[in-house]
């Protein structure tokens, strides 16, 4: 006989009479909100822990306290469905929520008018549009147990989305001081934050600030959800930040720009990172396919942004002086 192990999943198994037909509906959309899917009519499947389970109790509550029959087991699937199928369907529950976040994303960056020419009315509608599609996201999140493969282009189009924003806001700003009258003291020895995960722009970024604006600069790393700036920060290439994306700039060629960074050599950098972070082959610099292979190669080997930024420096460094030569 087969021993059946403790079970990977939870099962609610409810019995609801058909009428009134409310309480069906009630109870298949609160089981939708926990990301539970339907195996069977009126038997659903959720992965097995502790908050899990609470759900689950939670749902079976309201079922009884409605008249109704309901019942939580644990199970592990031996004949018939497989880990893997049950698995698959939840990563295809969560595609097609991902589906529908990334076309209506799709629909407002279609119909927002330019950056340039965005009133303040177009702006607060943008920002709406986008603060109701990422709540939407972050509930989806919560609940894609498995990763279901939607949710990268859902999260792309939100962060196109949030570029368009941002660029509209700078562009709404155009009176600022010029660069050459910033006192450059201002900026030494601060604690300048960026996004986790660092990559071209950020770790050139972060180079550029150390070596040419701020040698004692200290850098952290964070998720953007939930982060809330410190007195005395400065972040850099960051929606909101101080120092991100203006118009078809990069961050790293902002940088320069606000810096008044007269540097030919910078210059020549800039171009390269422009290309690899906005992918737009504005300047088809020949020296782009070497770097981003020596980039790539260094990402995946350095999972911390502390290595990354060692590493990109010492790379940064080496092409400063290659193109300062030349």
């Amino acid at each position: 006989m087969t021993e059946c192990p403790d079970g990977k999943w939870l099962l609610l198994i409810h019995q609801i009479p058909p009428k009134p037909g409310y309480l069906r509906v009630k109870i298949w959309r609160r089981l939708q909100g926990l990301g539970a899917v339907a195996i069977k009519n009126s038997v659903y499947v959720i992965p097995r822990n502790d908050q899990t389970l609470e759900d689950f109790q939670w749902v079976l509550r309201e079922i009884v306290q409605a008249g109704a029959e309901a019942s939580i087991c644990t199970a592990s699937f031996l004949e018939g469905l497989t880990d893997e199928q049950v698995e698959a369907l939840f990563r295809t529950a969560r595609d097609a929520d991902y589906g529908h976040i990334a076309e209506e994303a799709k629909a407002v960056l279609d119909a927002a008018p330019p950056s340039a020419s965005m009133t303040d009315e177009d702006r607060s509608e943008l920002q709406a549009a986008l603060t109701r599609l990422k709540k939407r996201f972050s509930v989806v999140r919560k609940v894609d147990f498995f990763g279901a493969q939607g949710r990268e282009s859902a999260a792309t189009l939100l962060e196109k989305l949030e570029f368009r924003l941002a660029q509209a806001r700078r562009q709404s700003v155009k009176e600022r001081k010029e660069p050459d009258t910033w006192d450059l003291s201002q900026f030494r020895g601060r604690t300048w934050v960026t996004r986790k995960g660092v990559y071209v722009d950020r770790i050139a970024c972060a180079w550029l600030i150390r070596r040419f604006i701020d040698r004692d600069a200290s850098f952290r790393f964070v998720s953007e959800r939930g982060y809330r700036p410190r007195i005395g920060e400065l972040r850099f290439d960051m929606f909101e930040g101080e120092f991100t994306h203006e118009g078809d700039l990069c961050t790293f060629e902002v940088l320069i720009w606000r810096f008044a960074l007269q540097d030919k050599a910078l210059l020549e950098i800039g171009r390269i990172v422009h290309d690899l972070d906005l992918k737009d082959a504005k300047f088809k610099k020949p020296e782009i396919a070497g770097v981003s292979a020596l980039l790539e190669g260094m990402v995946a080997s350095s999972k911390s942004d502390e290595a990354r930024l060692e590493r990109g420096s010492a790379l940064f460094d080496d092409l400063y002086e290659y193109f300062r030569r030349k």
